[in-house]
């Protein structure tokens, strides 16, 4: 069995990938997206942090989270949000892949992959990387041609803030996103 180790960084910054089980397509449904968006909010309100940014894809979605200072717990925020989304969405007739023996003897269910990827943000570079790799992420799976028309990320409230022109990531994918590969 791998060895996961994870880096726990109290009130750290953190890139997370997290995957449907067997990739399947049901993120962006309507119910979905609203489940997944209560289940953070809860969340939030039990444990807070600081959603710097989202991008929701069908299959898969990256956020990026800031933690309080002296905490580093985000693996149980990360089970808590999956325990009460597939809860939820069982309960409103969703559907689950097929499931180990291993994972039915665990109580898992087949809406989420086990575990989620994680990456300790460094410094100012590493976190602007990850925020335009989120960003531009729905453009590199080839959704839209534009990060500004894509609805499901938080691009647009970045925009707000003026970390983004509102055309930013139309044409060549940005020097900031090449090279990484966290799907």
């Amino acid at each position: 069995m791998p060895n996961y180790l994870r880096n726990y960084l109290p009130g750290g910054t953190y890139f997370f990938t997290v995957v449907t089980q067997d990739r399947r397509q049901i993120l962006t449904a309507p119910s979905s997206r609203e489940l997944l968006r209560t289940a953070i909010q809860d969340e939030l309100a039990r444990a807070p942090f600081t959603q710097v940014a989202i991008v929701l894809l069908s299959e898969h979605l990256h956020t990026i989270w800031t933690l309080p200072e002296g905490d580093a717990d985000y693996s149980i925020r990360w089970k808590r949000i999956k325990e009460r989304f597939t809860r939820r969405f069982l309960a409103q007739g969703g559907e689950e892949a097929a499931t180990t023996n291993n994972r039915k003897k665990h109580q898992e269910r087949g809406v989420w992959q086990p575990r989620f990827w994680e990456h300790t943000i460094t410094d100012d570079d590493d976190f602007e990387r990850c925020l335009n790799y989120i960003h531009y992420n729905p453009v590199k799976h080839g959704l839209v041609q534009r990060v500004c028309d894509y609805p499901w990320s938080t691009f647009h409230d970045h925009v707000k803030l003026g970390v983004y022109s509102l055309d930013w990531g139309c044409g060549p994918a940005p020097l900031e996103v090449d090279g990484a590969e966290w799907d």
